[in-house]
């Protein structure tokens, strides 16, 4: 990553340091997520969050924060830094002279004469956070302190002071290991250094603030129970590492797992390679079983819809790996028949197994070996939507699927406010539909050629591809608008120009006509087409918000009714592509540039999940998004594919 840059003139300054964010991550689901100055701002910063399988798989946060404290001369200079409403309590900021994250995350302290330089790395293959401290320069021995802060909770929730809390711990080798509620594990607190000791002085530092939940309108103070602080006496050239985890570790051995860890972590040296080191990174594996984790450091793992959009993209552009793509497609399959075949709020999601599919065919998949295995699961998510089978969805008579339930959303554009869907589109909803033909087409096909071509499901089906497309042009298409309505109800076409319709001439059996395929393209041009993405509404329209920002109600209406889809490109890519080959690779390249731009905002060095409309278009959502670094290695991929076919 030696390509991010930072103004360290500016680290002092919160307004600049505060919103750009560290975040680690290892193969297990537990990661570290803070700000460049350690200072929690979201509920969900913290140095050690894992997932419990004994609370259902959510991730819960175990250590919030690691307070430094320098002890020169008989003088204390603490490190840390708290917000305590409108105050800053210790503001140890003021002493950040550098920060890095080549290859991870490096903060430089400097107080007077003495410089000591802190990194973070999380294991890869438990659930471990290390922090290294380098005495880097000093006069003389500097002791250092270091005050952890528990927390015990979801990451979603918030803790408070009670009696129910364990405030005293158990001394191991090598430090101490604490339990607040019997119902979580262990958390072990250990030292490189067998000289370091504990001093135990549990009390609760009430009111801590987190800034970024309080500017979004939720509840945003809580407790945080400090059990007491290490001390340890660093020599100059010396160095300490920190450990927090799940399992006793061999402190030992805790010197040789940082660089371990540490040496384990690729040399980007370019954008690519970037890209492939956080594809790597958002596919864990808990419990023995990989899935892609949608975003960092919030939403969740082995989500169905984000799953299928963002597996070729990191598998395959990505990884170069056709097996991971089976495993985790596999795992999906397995954990998610519920909505695969019965019920779901996603309506579109099932039907992307086609196109997850058709990509791992077109990148290299013998088409046989794979109807083989998900021929079976591919018919019989189309059987899921006849009538009856679903409540929330079905075909009608005309061959579309119409999907409606009372006040809620049953698509990807899935915000409410106050319990209310933000955009609820019942009805006929473009992308569902053409979801809906390329399934029934790709199984009609594959059917014929590797399966029962005279067989029942072909009989039943063969016709049906024909009028589902007959009534998607009939119902879709506006002649005065030169492009496609986003969802037809009983009202007639709702023609909002949202990226909805982008779906419908990317898939790969298309619905859409080829010759009204440019006119379709250019209304997203004209209208959707931005540098950071693809916008989810059109700035001509009364409901677009351009800013995603103010209270949780405020940016849900931003959400789909503006904001800028990094994802999307994929899909805009590869149809111009169609339309206008190798000479579009500039203006693609073009498209993509500006994320590497953006690499030192928000979460350093990963790819946002979404961005304002409205220039100059700042990154917002999931700091780290499976689908947004999906879509720019498959950009990547026909961008490389293109250029060579132009030479």
């Amino acid at each position: 990553m030696a390509f991010l840059k930072f103004n360290k003139s500016e680290l002092v300054n919160r307004s600049y340091s505060l919103k750009r964010e560290i975040i680690c991550a290892g193969k297990s689901g537990s990661y570290a997520n803070t700000s460049i100055v350690c200072c929690n701002t979201r509920r969900y910063h913290g140095l050690l969050s894992v997932t419990l399988d004994r609370f259902g798989g959510d991730k819960y946060l175990l250590l919030s924060s690691l307070d430094e404290s320098l002890i020169v001369d008989g003088k204390q200079f603490n490190l840390g830094i708290h917000c305590y409403g409108d105050i800053y309590e210790p503001r140890g900021h003021k002493y950040v002279v550098d920060f890095g994250a080549d290859p991870l995350p490096q903060i430089t302290y400097k107080v007077g004469e003495v410089i000591l330089r802190k990194s973070i790395v999380v294991s890869s293959d438990h659930d471990q956070t290390m922090v290294r401290y380098e005495l880097l320069q000093a006069p003389s021995n500097v002791k250092l302190q270091l005050k952890p802060f528990l927390a015990f909770r979801n990451v979603h929730a918030l803790t408070n002071c009670n009696g129910q809390a364990r405030t005293d711990g158990t001394a191991v080798n090598g430090g101490m290991c604490f339990r607040m509620y019997s119902s979580f594990p262990d958390l072990f607190l250990q030292l490189s250094n067998s000289k370091a000791v504990f001093e135990a002085n549990p009390h609760w530092y009430y009111g801590i603030t987190y800034s970024d939940e309080y500017r979004r309108g939720f509840d945003c103070r809580e407790d945080l129970l400090v059990p007491g602080f290490f001390s340890v006496t660093l020599k100059p050239g010396t160095s300490l590492v920190f450990s927090a985890s799940t399992r006793e570790e061999n402190p030992s051995a805790l010197t040789r797992s940082f660089k371990a860890v540490e040496k384990s972590i690729p040399t980007v040296e370019n954008q690519h390679g970037h890209l492939v080191y956080w594809a790597d990174t958002l596919i864990s594996t808990h419990n023995g079983r990989k899935k892609i984790n949608a975003g960092l450091s919030w939403l969740l793992t082995g989500l169905l819809r984000e799953t299928l959009f963002a597996l070729p993209g990191l598998t395959l552009y990505g990884k170069n790996s056709p097996e991971e793509f089976e495993e985790i497609l596999d795992n999906l399959i397995a954990d998610e028949q519920e909505r695969l075949l019965r019920r779901t709020t996603q309506v579109e999601a099932p039907l992307y197994l086609s196109s997850a599919l058709q990509a791992y065919i077109d990148y290299g998949a013998d088409p046989a070996a794979v109807w083989k295995k998900y021929g079976k699961t591919v018919k019989e998510v189309i059987q899921s939507y006849l009538p009856g089978r679903r409540q929330e969805v079905t075909m009608h008579p005309n061959g579309l699927l119409w999907a409606q339930m009372d006040n809620v959303a049953l698509s990807w554009m899935n915000a409410y406010t106050n319990g209310i869907p933000v955009n609820e589109r019942a009805g006929y909803q473009v992308e569902t539909n053409a979801f809906w033909y390329n399934s029934v087409r790709f199984a009609v096909d594959m059917e014929m050629a590797y399966g029962a071509k005279n067989g029942k499901f072909v009989k039943e089906w063969k016709g049906l591809s024909e009028l589902i497309r007959k009534s998607f042009m009939a119902t879709f298409w506006n002649e005065k608008r030169g492009c496609l309505a986003d969802y037809v109800n009983d009202y007639g076409q709702n023609m909002e120009i949202r990226p909805n319709q982008l779906f419908a001439i990317w898939v790969k059996n298309s619905p859409v006509d080829d010759d009204l395929i440019p006119s379709v393209i250019k209304v997203i041009d004209n209208e959707l087409l931005t540098s950071r993405g693809i916008r989810s509404l059109s700035p001509r329209d009364v409901r677009y918000k351009g800013v995603y920002e103010g209270s949780q109600i405020e940016r849900d209406l931003a959400y789909h009714n503006g904001c800028a889809f990094p994802c999307l490109l994929e899909q805009y890519i590869q149809v111009a592509f169609r339309i206008k080959g190798p000479s579009f690779v500039k203006k693609a390249e073009w498209l993509c540039e500006g994320f590497y731009e953006d690499l030192a905002k928000h979460g350093v060095g990963a790819f946002s999940e979404l961005y304002d409309g409205d220039p100059p278009q700042e990154p917002h959502g999931a700091i780290a998004c499976a689908r947004s670094t999906a879509a720019l290695l498959a950009a990547d991929y026909f961008i490389a594919r293109y250029k060579e076919e132009g030479k």
